[in-house]
């Protein structure tokens, strides 16, 4: 079993199965406390947006443009804003960490 740790939006911190080969979103807009994931994961609506644990960013493949694009328009931007949509869940990211960004 691979963890993905969540904090929600009241910040509780959850251990969730993630599932290896499906996009961290595909886990977040299945909790009650997750991602709207408005557009399916088509990378256009930001409603999936996570701050990624520093830890772990250098971990990750860097952002596309039209992900940056759509991040850095968001008014909660940090920089380690990701779109779960855009983070594919592998087993090398067994304990990744994000917290589920404020509504926008």
């Amino acid at each position: 079993m691979a963890l993905l740790r969540v904090i929600d939006r009241d910040g509780t911190e959850h251990e969730v199965e993630g599932s290896v080969g499906l996009k961290v979103m595909e886990t977040l807009r299945d909790l009650d406390y997750g991602v709207a994931a408005i557009c399916g994961g088509m990378c256009s609506c930001a409603t999936c947006h996570v701050y990624v644990d520093p830890d772990w960013l250098e971990r990750l493949p860097e952002p596309m443009s039209d992900e940056r694009e759509l991040l850095t328009e968001l008014s909660h931007y940090q920089d380690n804003s990701r779109l779960s949509c855009q983070i594919e869940f592998t087993a090398e990211l067994d304990g990744l960490r994000v917290t589920i960004a404020p509504d926008e």
